[in-house]
């Protein structure tokens, strides 16, 4: 018998025993022994549930408990996670996380200390929820050079953007519904301007890239801007606008970004919708692959934290090597990325396409929209983003501008 302890018992942590009390002989068999789940820690009391002979309120229980081979953080946050979990390692526990922010900020670190110890430090829930992603690219993926990772990483906006595709709605109604259904939080700060999936794109570019990105130094720009009349305009594109979390290598440069895009129907991306996820991923072997599945919700990740708790169970003494560097990989300035760019116009085509010419050189096409009689749209042809504001800056008739993926 192996016992783990779980720090937290919120969406996520009741998700995780739920897991293991639903499929406690099938989870047993694959990791080849049984897991028991021995303390739970949490500030609060839980009376008549399945935890209540279980909960412990003081994470030195667990920490001086020997006998806790496996700490399951799922609590949020970077304090006091990191603490726990940095203490948890140190002491020569395993440790499985969905915490996008810990792994994040202090993803090197702890699978330095894991790796010395002989342990594991295993987060594949901290991306893209019940989505395999993290274990693809730290093994299924070595043959390959990773050249470009595009996704959608949030259900939350993808959720939103939706919403507003196919019901008309304007993004403020989207978020109220989004709240109402529990995939939005009361704050939804981090996830309607990026900064989730910010995180996510950061812990995957540096498995993929081996360097440590960080994400506070990545362009990040959440879709709070975006309108019923965008989505309008990119329905007509026969398009949708989708929330990408995005790193590419070209020869010696790194290019990562969040922003909103407009994709076209080409693209297996376009038919990613409502909460789900979709992550695709160019090797320079494999080509071009594509993950797809629930990207949120409390079983999904649930189900993925469980299954890094099986493989520690499988690895009890043995680390599972992941490569990750504390060196920093630089990341090019965005000004050097190249995109074609959607531009909504305000004004009449009559009298502002030309100055609209003079401005961009040439557009590619010109966009009309029934319903909208004093504006019009363009898509410009490839410029970099330094050359696109230093254009833009020629106008002031400028609605909203959207990259096109």
């Amino acid at each position: 018998m192996v016992n783990i302890a779980v720090l937290g018992y919120g969406t996520v942590g009741s998700g995780v025993v739920e897991v293991i009390n639903t499929n406690p002989e099938c989870i047993s068999m694959k990791a080849g022994d049984e897991i028991n789940i021995k303390y739970v820690l949490d500030l609060r009391e839980f009376p008549g549930s399945p935890i209540e002979n279980v909960l412990v309120h003081d994470f030195d229980t667990i920490l001086n408990d020997d006998s806790v081979k496996i700490v399951v953080e799922v609590m949020g946050g970077v304090e006091p996670a990191y603490t726990f979990v940095k203490k948890s390692l140190l002491a020569g526990k395993h440790v499985c996380t969905s915490n996008k922010e810990l792994v994040a900020k202090h993803g090197p670190e702890l699978l330095t200390i894991a790796k010395e110890k002989n342990i594991n430090f295993l987060f594949e829930a901290s991306v893209g929820g019940g989505i395999p992603i993290i274990r693809p690219l730290t093994s299924s993926l070595t043959a390959d050079e990773i050249i470009e990772i595009s996704g959608i990483l949030n259900g939350t906006t993808n959720f939103i953007l939706s919403k507003m595709t196919d019901e008309g709605w304007e993004f403020e109604k989207a978020l109220k519904t989004a709240q109402e259904l529990g995939y939005a939080e009361r704050n939804p700060e981090a996830d309607i301007e990026g900064y989730d999936a910010c995180r996510k794109i950061a812990i995957l570019s540096s498995l993929a890239f081996n360097d440590n990105v960080d994400y506070e130094e990545i362009y990040t720009e959440g879709i709070t801007k975006i309108s019923a009349m965008d989505v309008a305009y990119a329905k007509k594109l026969n398009m949708a606008i989708k929330l990408l979390a995005s790193s590419k290598k070209e020869d010696d440069n790194f290019y990562a970004m969040v922003a909103p895009f407009l994709v076209d129907e080409g693209n297996p991306l376009h038919a990613v919708n409502g909460v789900f996820n979709g992550i695709f991923v160019k090797g320079n072997v494999i080509g071009d692959i594509m993950f797809y599945g629930s990207g949120a919700g409390k079983l999904p990740t649930a189900s993925a934290v469980v299954s890094d708790v099986v493989d520690c169970v499988k690895h009890i003494n043995k680390n599972i090597l992941i490569l990750w560097n504390s060196k920093e990989l630089p990341l090019t300035s965005i000004d050097e990325a190249v995109f074609r760019y959607f531009v909504r116009i305000n004004g009449k085509k009559s009298s502002k396409l030309q100055d609209v010419m003079n401005a961009f050189g040439s557009v590619e096409e010109v966009i009309e929209l029934e319903g909208a009689p004093d504006e019009f749209a363009v898509i410009t042809d490839y410029t970099s983003e330094k050359n696109f504001k230093e254009r833009a800056k020629k106008l002031d008739c400028i609605i909203s501008r959207i990259r096109i993926k």
